[in-house]
C-alpha cells in the first residue's frame, strides 16, 4: 500500500477512535506524531488539549457519530468529508452536521497537524443536492 493510502487509512482510524469509539487518548497514542498542532479554535494545542475537549465531549454528547462520505490525500495532507450526528444539547433530539478536517501527517505516517470546518446541515435548500 502506497503513503496516501495509509495515510488516508490512518485518518479514518484515527477520527473513529477518538469520535465513535469516544476513546481520544488511544487515537492520539496509536496515530499522533511528536507534536498535534490544533487550528480549531475551540480546542487547546498539542495532545493534551485534544484529549481533554474530546474526554469532554463523550461526556456532554454521549451517542454522538461521525461516518466518513469522502477521504482525499495529496502529499503530506488528507482531506476528510464527514457527516456527524450530535445530540442536542437539550437530549431531545439529533443534529446532523457536515464537516471538513484537514490532517497533516509527518515522514512516519503520523498526525502532527489538524484543520476543520463544520455547519449545521440545514432543512431546505436553494437546489436539490445534499452536502454528501
Amino acid at each position: 500500500m502506497d503513503q496516501l493510502e495509509q495515510n488516508k487509512r490512518n485518518a479514518i482510524g484515527f477520527y473513529d477512535l477518538m469520535f465513535n469509539q469516544c476513546k481520544p487518548a488511544e487515537a492520539v497514542a496509536k496515530y499522533v506524531g511528536e507534536t498535534y498542532i490544533q487550528h480549531n479554535p475551540m480546542v487547546s494545542d498539542g495532545k493534551e488539549g485534544f484529549i481533554a475537549y474530546f474526554e469532554q465531549m463523550n461526556k456532554a454528547y454521549p451517542g454522538k457519530r461521525m461516518t466518513v462520505k469522502r477521504a482525499i490525500a495529496e502529499g503530506n495532507l488528507v482531506v476528510l468529508h464527514c457527516f456527524q450526528q450530535w445530540p442536542t444539547a437539550d437530549g431531545t433530539g439529533i443534529e446532523d452536521w457536515a464537516g471538513i478536517d484537514i490532517f497533516r501527517f509527518d515522514d512516519a505516517g503520523k498526525i502532527v497537524e489538524h484543520w476543520d470546518v463544520l455547519q449545521l446541515v440545514p432543512g431546505t435548500s436553494a437546489n436539490a443536492n445534499t452536502m454528501f
